[in-house]
């Protein structure tokens, strides 16, 4: 190792459960910025495994692995089944703010449910937004207004939550 090189230690060890690429991507970055040549990528790799993971690890063959790519390609193929699933934007459409559910409550939620859309239009996103909120005061100020964006919608809600919470 060189004499210089510090290991991240902002990074969560892989068990097994969560989306293999997201960890590769996020190791190699680390490691990247703190100066790490191949052959660190591949010693140090195991150190950022654990349960199931560095079990599979553990179990590899010796030899068989001869670069970072081979390495990363080879968790990425064992774990690939262990990836989120990440819905479509025609998921948005189902997310409905409850009777008594607050607005802050709803537009985190809301958030936290387009955060696994890829590819998702601000449109598509303002629009299932305010077709999610129940009838009331605030939904009717919302029809009215004709908002543009997410921003000025964002602008309104903020507005409406201190309310709320008042």
């Amino acid at each position: 190792m060189p004499k210089n090189f510090v290991l991240p230690t902002a990074l969560k060890a892989y068990e097994g459960f969560r989306d293999p690429h997201v960890h590769i991507k996020k190791f190699q970055s680390m490691m990247f910025f703190n100066g790490a040549s191949e052959p660190i990528l591949c010693r140090d790799f195991p150190t950022f495994l654990d349960g199931d993971a560095l079990l599979w690890f553990s179990k590899l063959p010796a030899g068989l692995i001869s670069s970072f790519e081979e390495l990363g390609r080879s968790f990425i193929d064992y774990f690939g089944a262990s990836r989120i699933y990440v819905h479509g934007s025609d998921y948005q459409s189902t997310i409905k703010q409850g009777q008594h559910e607050s607005l802050k409550d709803y537009m985190t939620w809301f958030s936290k449910a387009t955060m696994e859309i890829l590819n998702l239009s601000p449109e598509v996103h303002l629009h299932t937004l305010k077709s999610g909120l129940h009838p009331g005061k605030f939904q009717e100020t919302i029809a009215v207004t004709k908002m543009k964006t997410l921003a000025e919608f964002r602008e309104k809600a903020d507005g409406q939550m201190e309310i709320e919470e008042l």
